[in-house]
């Protein structure tokens, strides 16, 4: 022990040198295992913890919000463009209807969905709140079919509106108390298409417990 000791205390410079490669060693593997981490090998933190160290006032706009405004705003936008804009060039409201409804579904597939994607926090978070996430192109008819229905179903709620409306003021049979307009149209297209996606998401639940019950009676 008393020559281990000596020699310890005769090689100063020895010393130091391994305490410093011990040291470099150290950081090196902490930057390996820094330039190598992934989803697969890093633990897994909750979102309340990345949520301290992210950056900018705390006071935002709940997410469901900014998904019920981004589906509003481009479902209002078509409105605009389509239904006020060609409804001066095509008289056949049947035609009207179905252009609209292809432009709905292309905006859904390449421009809402893409934005919901890019305000997600990770990697699919928002394709909850979408009716037909990217699958390569078969989300594109899929989302045409999608915008077509809620389309309808706005064209429905319009006219049953409208025939409230007319009982209650004793209007003529083919007045039109409640026009289309950007604003209302985005309200009622938005409601319709969270109204499918919730009903989706209930049908996915019921069989997806339905195959559990299956599986464990098996």
């Amino acid at each position: 022990m008393k020559k281990a000791a000596g020699e310890k205390a005769q090689n100063p410079e020895k010393n130091a040198e391994k305490s410093v490669d011990a040291y470099y060693d150290l950081k090196r593997d902490a930057v390996e295992d820094l330039v190598t981490a992934d989803s697969g090998n890093s633990p897994r933190v909750s979102e309340a913890e990345l949520r301290k160290y992210r950056s900018g006032s705390k006071k935002r706009m709940p997410e469901v919000l900014k998904i019920l405004f981004i589906k509003f705003w481009f479902a209002g936008a078509i409105c605009f463009f389509f239904l006020w804009g060609l409804g001066m060039y095509v008289s056949a409201l049947l035609d009207l209807l179905v252009i609209t409804g292809l432009a709905l579904g292309f905006v859904t597939d390449l421009l809402t969905n893409n934005v919901l994607r890019f305000i997600a926090k990770r990697p699919g978070g928002n394709d909850k709140w979408m009716m037909w996430p990217k699958k390569g192109f078969v989300s594109l008819p899929l989302n045409i079919l999608h915008s077509c229905t809620i389309l309808f179903l706005v064209y429905t709620v319009y006219n049953a509106l409208n025939l409230i409306l007319i009982r209650m003021s004793g209007a003529a049979q083919d007045a039109v108390p409640l026009g289309v307009e950007p604003l209302l149209f985005g309200i009622l297209y938005m409601a319709c298409d969270m109204l499918l996606i919730g009903a989706k998401r209930m049908a996915a639940g019921i069989l997806r417990d339905a195959g559990k019950k299956t599986s464990a009676h098996s």
